[in-house]
């Protein structure tokens, strides 16, 4: 999957995104998602990569848990046939839930 395709997808959400962080100083309200793909994964073959996947987390932020935004967000996932593990997590200095969403495209 392409960081375009990445995009494209994460824009079926719905809600306000960036890739890794926004702006400094630009003023948003939750809920909104961050993205970012930290590695790529390589397989080997022949001394070369065979093949390259991608880690890519999707982070969702909101003042209070949302579980049908969860749902919504889940469904785009699986659409996509996209397997993801989930993780949730209260960001004390921020004041939000951070709701994770690791997968390898």
């Amino acid at each position: 999957m392409t960081f375009d395709e990445i995009d494209e997808m994460i824009s079926e959400i719905g809600l306000p995104y960036s890739y890794h962080h926004f702006a400094e100083g630009e003023n948003l309200e939750s809920p909104f998602i961050l993205w970012n793909v930290p590695e790529d994964n390589n397989f080997s073959a022949d001394n070369m990569v065979y093949f390259s996947t991608k880690q890519l987390e999707i982070c969702l932020y909101t003042v209070i848990r949302n579980p049908a935004l969860e749902h919504e967000i889940e469904q785009i996932l699986r659409n996509h046939k996209i397997f993801y593990t989930k993780n949730c997590t209260w960001v004390r200095s921020e004041r939000l839930y951070e709701v994770r969403y690791d997968m390898e495209v």
